[in-house]
Protein backbone atom coordinates (compact mmCIF):
# COMPACT_ATOMS: atom_id res chain seq x y z
CA UNK A 1 0.00 0.00 0.00
CA UNK A 2 1.60 2.96 -0.77
CA UNK A 3 2.22 6.16 1.75
CA UNK A 4 -0.69 8.48 0.66
CA UNK A 5 -3.46 5.56 1.07
CA UNK A 6 -1.93 4.50 4.60
CA UNK A 7 -1.88 8.29 5.93
CA UNK A 8 -5.81 8.26 4.55
CA UNK A 9 -6.44 4.94 6.78
CA UNK A 10 -4.64 6.09 10.07
CA UNK A 11 -6.84 9.21 9.67
CA UNK A 12 -9.93 8.07 8.65
CA UNK A 13 -10.44 5.38 11.15
CA UNK A 14 -13.48 3.37 10.53
CA UNK A 15 -15.58 5.53 8.66
CA UNK A 16 -13.66 7.88 6.92
CA UNK A 17 -14.35 9.94 4.20
CA UNK A 18 -12.69 11.96 1.39
CA UNK A 19 -9.37 13.70 2.53
CA UNK A 20 -6.18 15.25 1.16
CA UNK A 21 -2.81 13.70 1.96
CA UNK A 22 0.24 15.60 3.01
CA UNK A 23 1.66 15.75 -0.29
CA UNK A 24 -1.35 17.21 -1.74
CA UNK A 25 -2.84 14.87 -3.25
CA UNK A 26 -6.18 13.54 -2.62
CA UNK A 27 -6.44 10.09 -0.86
CA UNK A 28 -9.03 7.59 -2.02
CA UNK A 29 -11.89 8.16 0.31
CA UNK A 30 -12.44 5.04 3.14
CA UNK A 31 -15.58 3.67 4.14
CA UNK A 32 -17.01 1.22 5.79
CA UNK A 33 -20.77 0.13 5.44
CA UNK A 34 -23.14 -2.15 7.16
CA UNK A 35 -24.90 -4.20 4.80
CA UNK A 36 -28.69 -2.82 4.29
CA UNK A 37 -30.91 -2.68 1.14
CA UNK A 38 -29.38 0.80 0.32
CA UNK A 39 -26.45 -0.37 -0.62
CA UNK A 40 -26.20 -4.21 -1.11
CA UNK A 41 -28.73 -6.83 -3.02
CA UNK A 42 -29.44 -9.56 -0.96
CA UNK A 43 -29.54 -12.78 -2.49
CA UNK A 44 -31.88 -15.79 -1.99
CA UNK A 45 -33.34 -15.70 1.79
CA UNK A 46 -31.35 -13.12 3.66
CA UNK A 47 -32.52 -11.05 7.07
CA UNK A 48 -30.80 -7.69 8.12
CA UNK A 49 -30.48 -8.34 11.92
CA UNK A 50 -27.50 -6.97 14.36
CA UNK A 51 -26.39 -4.72 11.66
CA UNK A 52 -25.57 -7.52 9.30
CA UNK A 53 -27.30 -9.58 6.70
CA UNK A 54 -27.90 -13.25 8.10
CA UNK A 55 -27.07 -15.87 5.33
CA UNK A 56 -28.69 -19.86 6.11
CA UNK A 57 -29.98 -21.35 2.79
CA UNK A 58 -27.20 -22.41 0.10
CA UNK A 59 -26.78 -19.88 -2.23
CA UNK A 60 -28.11 -16.71 0.25
CA UNK A 61 -25.58 -13.54 -0.10
CA UNK A 62 -25.33 -10.48 -1.62
CA UNK A 63 -24.29 -8.69 -4.67
CA UNK A 64 -23.07 -5.01 -4.82
CA UNK A 65 -21.12 -2.54 -7.34
CA UNK A 66 -18.35 0.38 -6.84
CA UNK A 67 -15.38 2.19 -8.35
CA UNK A 68 -12.43 2.23 -6.94
CA UNK A 69 -9.34 0.97 -5.42
CA UNK A 70 -9.82 -1.59 -2.93
CA UNK A 71 -12.86 -3.86 -1.36
CA UNK A 72 -12.62 -5.98 2.12
CA UNK A 73 -15.68 -7.64 3.62
CA UNK A 74 -15.98 -9.08 7.11
CA UNK A 75 -17.93 -12.58 7.27
CA UNK A 76 -19.15 -13.46 11.03
CA UNK A 77 -19.56 -17.05 12.04
CA UNK A 78 -22.17 -18.62 13.90
CA UNK A 79 -21.83 -20.90 16.99
CA UNK A 80 -20.66 -23.43 15.11
CA UNK A 81 -18.22 -21.79 13.50
CA UNK A 82 -15.14 -22.47 16.47
CA UNK A 83 -16.36 -25.60 17.96
CA UNK A 84 -13.49 -28.49 17.69
CA UNK A 85 -13.70 -31.48 15.09
CA UNK A 86 -16.61 -29.25 13.66
CA UNK A 87 -14.56 -28.74 10.41
CA UNK A 88 -17.09 -31.42 8.38
CA UNK A 89 -19.95 -28.91 9.48
CA UNK A 90 -18.57 -25.18 8.85
CA UNK A 91 -20.39 -22.38 6.42
CA UNK A 92 -18.27 -22.19 3.11
CA UNK A 93 -18.18 -18.92 1.60
CA UNK A 94 -17.22 -17.57 -2.26
CA UNK A 95 -16.68 -14.25 -3.42
CA UNK A 96 -16.46 -13.19 -6.75
CA UNK A 97 -15.06 -10.27 -8.29
CA UNK A 98 -16.25 -9.15 -11.90
CA UNK A 99 -17.34 -12.85 -12.37
CA UNK A 100 -13.84 -14.54 -11.06
CA UNK A 101 -13.82 -16.66 -7.99
CA UNK A 102 -11.54 -14.64 -5.10
CA UNK A 103 -12.71 -16.08 -2.14
CA UNK A 104 -13.41 -20.31 -1.20
CA UNK A 105 -13.07 -20.45 2.48
CA UNK A 106 -14.93 -22.02 5.44
CA UNK A 107 -15.43 -19.94 8.46
CA UNK A 108 -13.79 -21.29 11.56
CA UNK A 109 -13.63 -18.32 13.59
CA UNK A 110 -16.02 -15.64 14.89
CA UNK A 111 -15.02 -13.23 11.93
CA UNK A 112 -12.93 -13.58 8.95
CA UNK A 113 -11.66 -10.64 6.62
CA UNK A 114 -11.32 -10.74 3.02
CA UNK A 115 -9.95 -8.38 0.79
CA UNK A 116 -11.43 -8.94 -1.91
CA UNK A 117 -10.24 -6.20 -4.60
CA UNK A 118 -6.93 -3.63 -4.42
CA UNK A 119 -6.06 -1.76 -7.29
CA UNK A 120 -3.49 1.01 -7.78
CA UNK A 121 -5.94 2.71 -10.15
CA UNK A 122 -10.11 2.72 -9.73
CA UNK A 123 -11.95 0.06 -11.44
CA UNK A 124 -15.53 -0.92 -11.92
CA UNK A 125 -16.42 -3.90 -9.63
CA UNK A 126 -19.19 -6.54 -9.09
CA UNK A 127 -18.45 -7.94 -6.25
CA UNK A 128 -20.77 -11.20 -4.95
CA UNK A 129 -20.66 -13.06 -1.95
CA UNK A 130 -22.37 -16.38 -1.82
CA UNK A 131 -22.68 -18.42 0.82
CA UNK A 132 -21.82 -22.48 -0.99
CA UNK A 133 -22.91 -24.16 1.88
CA UNK A 134 -26.37 -25.41 3.41
CA UNK A 135 -28.51 -24.43 6.46
CA UNK A 136 -28.85 -27.29 8.11
CA UNK A 137 -24.94 -27.22 9.57
CA UNK A 138 -24.18 -23.46 9.79
CA UNK A 139 -25.13 -19.67 8.67
CA UNK A 140 -23.22 -16.97 8.99
CA UNK A 141 -22.87 -12.84 7.98
CA UNK A 142 -21.96 -10.65 6.16
CA UNK A 143 -20.76 -8.02 8.69
CA UNK A 144 -19.41 -5.32 7.28
CA UNK A 145 -17.61 -3.78 3.71
CA UNK A 146 -14.89 -1.34 3.41
CA UNK A 147 -14.08 0.13 0.54
CA UNK A 148 -11.17 2.80 -0.95
CA UNK A 149 -13.49 4.79 -3.31
CA UNK A 150 -16.83 5.31 -4.84
CA UNK A 151 -19.99 4.58 -2.85
CA UNK A 152 -21.14 1.28 -3.06
CA UNK A 153 -24.41 -0.11 -4.94
CA UNK A 154 -26.82 -2.65 -4.97
CA UNK A 155 -26.59 -4.97 -8.04
CA UNK A 156 -29.33 -4.31 -10.41
CA UNK A 157 -32.23 -6.97 -10.23
CA UNK A 158 -31.88 -9.36 -13.02
CA UNK A 159 -35.02 -10.25 -15.34
CA UNK A 160 -36.14 -13.24 -13.82
CA UNK A 161 -36.59 -14.52 -10.57
CA UNK A 162 -36.81 -18.19 -9.63
CA UNK A 163 -37.51 -20.26 -6.65
CA UNK A 164 -35.86 -23.47 -6.08
CA UNK A 165 -37.16 -26.54 -3.40
CA UNK A 166 -35.34 -29.29 -2.90
CA UNK A 167 -32.73 -31.65 -0.83
CA UNK A 168 -29.56 -32.32 -1.23
CA UNK A 169 -29.14 -32.38 -4.98
CA UNK A 170 -30.22 -28.70 -4.50
CA UNK A 171 -27.46 -28.01 -2.10
CA UNK A 172 -24.78 -29.37 -3.92
CA UNK A 173 -23.65 -32.28 -1.74
CA UNK A 174 -21.01 -34.01 -2.44
CA UNK A 175 -20.38 -32.32 -5.77
CA UNK A 176 -16.62 -30.86 -5.22
CA UNK A 177 -15.57 -35.03 -3.89
CA UNK A 178 -16.23 -37.37 -6.83
CA UNK A 179 -15.61 -40.64 -5.16
CA UNK A 180 -19.00 -42.13 -4.21
CA UNK A 181 -17.76 -43.66 -0.51
CA UNK A 182 -17.06 -40.89 0.68
CA UNK A 183 -19.64 -38.94 2.68
CA UNK A 184 -20.88 -35.46 3.87
CA UNK A 185 -19.01 -32.12 4.50
CA UNK A 186 -19.65 -28.85 3.68
CA UNK A 187 -16.23 -28.45 2.58
CA UNK A 188 -17.15 -30.58 -0.62
CA UNK A 189 -20.69 -28.70 -0.98
CA UNK A 190 -21.14 -25.84 -3.59
CA UNK A 191 -24.30 -24.63 -5.04
CA UNK A 192 -22.75 -22.94 -8.08
CA UNK A 193 -22.51 -25.74 -9.49
CA UNK A 194 -25.99 -27.12 -9.31
CA UNK A 195 -28.38 -27.60 -11.88
CA UNK A 196 -30.45 -25.05 -9.69
CA UNK A 197 -27.80 -22.52 -9.86
CA UNK A 198 -26.61 -23.08 -13.58
CA UNK A 199 -30.28 -22.76 -14.27
CA UNK A 200 -31.11 -19.49 -13.03
CA UNK A 201 -27.45 -18.06 -14.68
CA UNK A 202 -28.97 -19.49 -17.85
CA UNK A 203 -31.76 -17.55 -17.58
CA UNK A 204 -30.29 -14.50 -15.96
CA UNK A 205 -32.65 -15.11 -13.42
CA UNK A 206 -32.12 -14.05 -9.51
CA UNK A 207 -32.94 -16.94 -7.62
CA UNK A 208 -33.59 -18.28 -3.96
CA UNK A 209 -32.96 -21.84 -2.68
CA UNK A 210 -34.80 -23.46 0.08
CA UNK A 211 -33.27 -26.74 0.37
CA UNK A 212 -31.72 -28.78 2.78
CA UNK A 213 -30.11 -32.12 2.66
CA UNK A 214 -32.14 -35.54 3.62
CA UNK A 215 -35.12 -33.95 3.30
CA UNK A 216 -38.82 -34.69 1.88
CA UNK A 217 -42.67 -34.22 1.33
CA UNK A 218 -43.29 -36.22 3.92
CA UNK A 219 -40.01 -38.24 5.34
CA UNK A 220 -36.01 -37.20 5.46
CA UNK A 221 -34.21 -40.85 4.71
CA UNK A 222 -34.98 -43.57 5.79
CA UNK A 223 -33.69 -47.15 6.77
CA UNK A 224 -37.31 -47.63 5.50
CA UNK A 225 -39.28 -49.24 8.66
CA UNK A 226 -40.27 -45.81 9.92
CA UNK A 227 -40.89 -42.12 8.90
CA UNK A 228 -38.29 -39.71 9.35
CA UNK A 229 -41.39 -37.16 10.55
CA UNK A 230 -39.14 -34.15 11.82
CA UNK A 231 -37.11 -33.83 8.19
CA UNK A 232 -39.95 -32.57 6.26
CA UNK A 233 -39.23 -29.70 4.43
CA UNK A 234 -42.49 -28.10 3.87
CA UNK A 235 -42.27 -26.81 7.96
CA UNK A 236 -39.40 -25.05 7.01
CA UNK A 237 -40.70 -23.29 3.80
CA UNK A 238 -42.28 -20.04 5.66
CA UNK A 239 -38.71 -19.60 7.35
CA UNK A 240 -35.31 -18.09 7.00
CA UNK A 241 -33.84 -21.40 7.06
CA UNK A 242 -33.12 -24.08 9.49
CA UNK A 243 -29.76 -25.06 11.21
CA UNK A 244 -28.52 -27.14 14.42
CA UNK A 245 -26.16 -23.95 15.27
CA UNK A 246 -27.74 -20.46 16.28
CA UNK A 247 -26.23 -16.75 15.35
CA UNK A 248 -26.37 -14.33 18.35
CA UNK A 249 -28.43 -16.32 19.64
CA UNK A 250 -31.02 -16.53 16.92
CA UNK A 251 -32.20 -20.13 14.95
CA UNK A 252 -32.93 -19.38 11.90
CA UNK A 253 -36.06 -21.74 11.73
CA UNK A 254 -37.56 -19.37 14.25
CA UNK A 255 -37.54 -16.69 12.07
CA UNK A 256 -40.44 -16.13 9.85
CA UNK A 257 -39.80 -15.37 5.91
CA UNK A 258 -41.45 -12.11 4.74
CA UNK A 259 -42.95 -12.92 1.65
CA UNK A 260 -43.51 -9.03 0.64
CA UNK A 261 -41.67 -8.15 -2.35
CA UNK A 262 -40.78 -11.52 -2.50
CA UNK A 263 -42.20 -12.37 -6.15
CA UNK A 264 -40.84 -15.49 -7.94
CA UNK A 265 -41.75 -16.38 -11.78
CA UNK A 266 -41.30 -19.68 -11.66
CA UNK A 267 -41.09 -22.24 -8.36
CA UNK A 268 -38.84 -25.36 -9.13
CA UNK A 269 -39.79 -27.97 -6.28
CA UNK A 270 -37.81 -31.20 -6.67
CA UNK A 271 -38.36 -33.45 -3.85
CA UNK A 272 -39.09 -37.11 -3.35
CA UNK A 273 -35.79 -38.53 -3.46
CA UNK A 274 -35.80 -38.83 0.35
CA UNK A 275 -39.26 -39.65 0.61
CA UNK A 276 -38.85 -43.02 -1.71
CA UNK A 277 -36.50 -44.36 1.10
CA UNK A 278 -39.28 -44.75 3.53
CA UNK A 279 -42.04 -45.18 0.91
CA UNK A 280 -40.54 -48.66 -0.86
CA UNK A 281 -43.55 -48.50 -3.21
CA UNK A 282 -46.59 -49.46 -0.39
CA UNK A 283 -49.71 -48.21 -1.34
CA UNK A 284 -50.53 -46.17 1.92
CA UNK A 285 -47.21 -44.33 2.11
CA UNK A 286 -47.21 -43.37 -1.18
CA UNK A 287 -50.77 -42.08 -0.99
CA UNK A 288 -49.64 -40.38 1.95
CA UNK A 289 -46.61 -38.80 -0.09
CA UNK A 290 -49.06 -37.49 -2.83
CA UNK A 291 -51.96 -35.86 -0.21
CA UNK A 292 -48.82 -34.01 1.57
CA UNK A 293 -47.73 -33.30 -2.27
CA UNK A 294 -51.01 -31.54 -2.77
CA UNK A 295 -51.25 -29.80 0.17
CA UNK A 296 -47.20 -28.08 -0.07
CA UNK A 297 -48.25 -26.84 -3.46
CA UNK A 298 -51.26 -25.27 -1.81
CA UNK A 299 -48.92 -23.67 0.46
CA UNK A 300 -46.51 -22.49 -1.65
CA UNK A 301 -49.39 -21.21 -4.38
CA UNK A 302 -50.57 -19.14 -0.90
CA UNK A 303 -47.77 -17.11 -0.91
CA UNK A 304 -47.21 -16.52 -4.96
CA UNK A 305 -50.30 -16.52 -6.55
CA UNK A 306 -48.93 -15.43 -9.85
CA UNK A 307 -45.45 -17.66 -10.04
CA UNK A 308 -45.47 -21.03 -12.27
CA UNK A 309 -44.50 -23.99 -10.32
CA UNK A 310 -42.76 -26.79 -11.98
CA UNK A 311 -42.68 -30.44 -9.86
CA UNK A 312 -39.40 -32.34 -10.94
CA UNK A 313 -37.44 -35.37 -9.34
CA UNK A 314 -35.47 -38.44 -10.97
CA UNK A 315 -31.88 -37.28 -11.08
CA UNK A 316 -31.10 -39.78 -7.96
CA UNK A 317 -33.85 -42.28 -9.05
CA UNK A 318 -37.55 -41.42 -10.51
CA UNK A 319 -39.34 -43.74 -8.32
CA UNK A 320 -41.82 -41.30 -6.85
CA UNK A 321 -42.16 -39.64 -9.99
CA UNK A 322 -45.71 -40.35 -11.63
CA UNK A 323 -46.69 -40.02 -7.60
CA UNK A 324 -45.57 -36.23 -8.60
CA UNK A 325 -47.88 -36.29 -11.76
CA UNK A 326 -50.83 -37.74 -9.65
CA UNK A 327 -50.25 -35.37 -7.31
CA UNK A 328 -50.36 -32.23 -9.46
CA UNK A 329 -53.31 -33.76 -11.56
CA UNK A 330 -55.31 -33.99 -7.89
CA UNK A 331 -53.68 -30.49 -7.09
CA UNK A 332 -55.46 -29.21 -10.36
CA UNK A 333 -58.53 -31.01 -10.21
CA UNK A 334 -59.20 -30.04 -7.08
CA UNK A 335 -58.32 -26.16 -7.06
CA UNK A 336 -58.77 -24.98 -11.00
CA UNK A 337 -55.00 -23.92 -10.81
CA UNK A 338 -53.26 -24.61 -14.18
CA UNK A 339 -50.09 -23.25 -13.53
CA UNK A 340 -48.51 -25.84 -12.20
CA UNK A 341 -46.81 -28.48 -14.09
CA UNK A 342 -44.39 -31.82 -13.81
CA UNK A 343 -41.14 -32.16 -15.55
CA UNK A 344 -39.25 -35.65 -14.87
CA UNK A 345 -35.41 -35.26 -14.80
CA UNK A 346 -33.16 -38.24 -16.15
CA UNK A 347 -31.86 -40.70 -14.09
CA UNK A 348 -27.92 -39.67 -13.32
CA UNK A 349 -25.40 -41.77 -15.58
CA UNK A 350 -22.51 -43.45 -14.74
CA UNK A 351 -20.69 -42.31 -17.56
CA UNK A 352 -20.86 -38.80 -15.55
CA UNK A 353 -19.31 -40.45 -12.38
CA UNK A 354 -20.55 -39.95 -9.04
CA UNK A 355 -20.05 -37.61 -6.11
CA UNK A 356 -20.19 -38.65 -2.31
CA UNK A 357 -22.77 -41.05 -1.21
CA UNK A 358 -23.73 -41.29 -4.56
CA UNK A 359 -24.80 -38.05 -5.52
CA UNK A 360 -24.65 -36.14 -8.93
CA UNK A 361 -21.27 -34.81 -10.06
CA UNK A 362 -21.50 -31.00 -11.76
CA UNK A 363 -21.65 -33.09 -15.56
CA UNK A 364 -24.59 -34.38 -14.06
CA UNK A 365 -25.96 -30.80 -12.58
CA UNK A 366 -24.93 -29.21 -15.88
CA UNK A 367 -27.43 -31.92 -17.92
CA UNK A 368 -30.17 -31.27 -15.88
CA UNK A 369 -30.19 -27.80 -16.21
CA UNK A 370 -29.90 -27.99 -19.75
CA UNK A 371 -32.98 -29.77 -19.49
CA UNK A 372 -34.44 -27.37 -17.32
CA UNK A 373 -33.47 -24.46 -19.09
CA UNK A 374 -34.99 -25.74 -22.18
CA UNK A 375 -38.30 -26.71 -19.84
CA UNK A 376 -38.40 -23.09 -18.44
CA UNK A 377 -38.06 -21.45 -21.80
CA UNK A 378 -41.12 -23.25 -23.29
CA UNK A 379 -43.07 -22.68 -20.64
CA UNK A 380 -42.64 -19.31 -19.69
CA UNK A 381 -41.62 -18.20 -23.27
CA UNK A 382 -38.55 -16.51 -22.27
Amino acid sequence: MNIDKLIALVCAGAMTVGMTACGGEKADPVKTYVPSYENVKPLGRTMFTDDMLWLAFSGSGAEFTFNGTRAEIVIAGDDNAEKPDNADNQARIAVYVNGERVVDDMIDHAEETYTVFESDTPSDCDIRIVKLSETAMSTCAVKSITTEGGDIKPAEKKEHFIEFVGDSITCGYGVDDEDKSHHFSTKTEDVTKTYAYKTAEALNADYSMVSISGYGIISGYSDGKKKVANQQLPKYYDKLGFSYGTFNGKKAASESWDFTGYTPDVIVVNLGTNDESYTKNMEDRVKDYTDSYVEFLKNIRSHNPDAQIICTLGIMGNGLYPYVEQAVQNYTEETGDAKVCAMPFDVQSPDDGYAADWHPTEATHSKAADKLTAHIKETMGW
